[in-house]
């Protein structure tokens, strides 16, 4: 096999550098001891994850975030999943049509979706509920899950479900027992993609939210145009903490690589 040369080992480190340096940069000025941000810091003090906890809007809108990740994340699978059988196995007319509708919201700005979602659910009386977030979340993180659902099933071998029907297995068996299983890291990954999306959405949410269902980085994003001080790192820090934890449970539980290539053929 042939190795990297100098040139290409330091790109790789200056390229690894350029994406890491602002997640360091930001966990760095969290443990500020100062009123200001300061990097790097001249001490380590948790005095500004202490005042998260004096912030319990913050806390709420984290919650809200999570809430709001979760359940937009679920109802983009639902209909995701069925979607990407019908597009991968139907050959019917509007297939393409259908195809372009669901994979659209990623066509269009956000600004003109958000502007979008603020006409309809004011017209159908959903404006600023949670209700209302949780279907405009969905439609925007729908794509994400359609196009690695679709990936899965591109590289099915359906040999094993033909065979399964000519031995008597009801179609609602075959998907349980055989689809299902070897689709499975798509789905996983593809909802943990959505809910990743949808907890760090800013531009669409803006539109729709209102005091009570306001997510954690329309929070902060409020918290910025006010006053720049590092609470606004600590809490950035932790969300970072967070992920990484997730990362790792899901590594532990499933493996990541089982999420992102799939099962994988050993020679």
């Amino acid at each position: 096999m042939r190795r990297n040369g100098a040139f290409a080992t330091l790109f790789n480190l200056l390229f690894a550098a350029f994406m890491l340096a602002p997640i360091i940069v930001v966990i760095g000025v969290a443990f500020t001891p100062t009123g200001y941000l300061e990097f790097p810091p001249s001490g380590i003090s948790f005095r500004w994850f202490r005042a998260i906890l004096d912030n319990p809007e913050f806390i709420e809108a984290a919650v809200n975030s999570l809430e709001l990740g979760v359940l937009a994340a679920c109802l983009a699978t639902i209909v995701a999943v069925p979607a990407a059988l019908a597009l991968d196995r139907g050959r019917f007319s509007g297939r393409e049509a259908l195809l372009a509708f669901l994979m659209s919201p990623l066509m269009v700005p956000t600004v003109v979706l958000g502007i979008a979602f603020l006409r309809f659910l004011t017209l159908i009386g959903l404006n600023g509920t949670f209700s209302g977030l949780v279907i405009c979340h969905a439609v925007v993180i729908t794509p994400y899950v359609l196009r690695l659902v679709l990936a899965s099933l591109t590289g099915l071998d359906r040999t094993v479900e033909k065979a399964a029907i000519s031995l008597g297995a009801s179609h609602w068996t075959v998907f349980y027992r055989i689809t299902l299983p070897s689709i499975l890291p798509g789905i996983v990954g593809g909802w943990v993609l959505a809910f990743i999306t949808s907890f760090d959405e800013v531009t669409v949410t803006i539109f729709i939210v209102n005091p009570s269902t306001t997510t954690l980085p329309v929070r902060l994003f409020s918290h910025i145009a006010q006053t720049t001080d590092p609470l606004v790192a600590s809490v950035s820090a932790v969300a970072v903490l967070f992920t990484i934890g997730v990362m790792v449970l899901v590594d532990r539980l499933y493996g990541l690589d089982k999420l992102l290539i799939g099962e994988g053929k050993h020679v």
